[in-house]
C-alpha cells in the first residue's frame, strides 16, 4: 500500500475540509446508501482518504473521494445539520 505525499495531503486538507460534499449518483455501490444526502469533510488523513461526517453518528473514509464526491453550493448545505449526532466539538448536553 502506498501513502501519497504528505505535500499532497496538506493540499488535499486544505482544499477539502469543512466542505459540504454529496455523493455523485451511481459512483459506486457502496456508497448508494449516502446519495441525496449532504455530508462535511471533516478533513484528509495522511493515507489520502476522506473522512466524511454525513450526520448520522459516524464518519466515513473514503478513497479516491474526488470521483465520487460534489461540492454542494451554500443553498444545498442547509441540508447537513451538525446538530444531529455526537460528533461535535462541544455536543449538546443529554438529559
Amino acid at each position: 500500500m502506498s501513502f501519497p505525499e504528505t505535500s499532497t495531503v496538506d493540499a488535499l486538507k486544505k482544499t477539502w475540509t469543512d466542505r459540504r460534499v454529496r455523493v455523485k449518483p451511481s459512483s459506486k455501490p457502496e456508497l448508494k446508501r449516502f446519495e441525496g444526502r449532504v455530508g462535511r469533510v471533516v478533513t484528509v488523513n495522511y493515507g489520502g482518504r476522506a473522512i466524511i461526517d454525513f450526520a448520522d453518528g459516524a464518519w466515513y473514509d473514503l478513497a479516491d473521494f474526488e470521483m465520487f464526491l460534489d461540492v454542494v453550493g451554500d443553498d444545498e448545505a442547509k441540508g447537513y445539520d451538525a446538530t444531529a449526532n455526537s460528533a461535535q466539538t462541544f455536543p449538546t448536553r443529554q438529559s
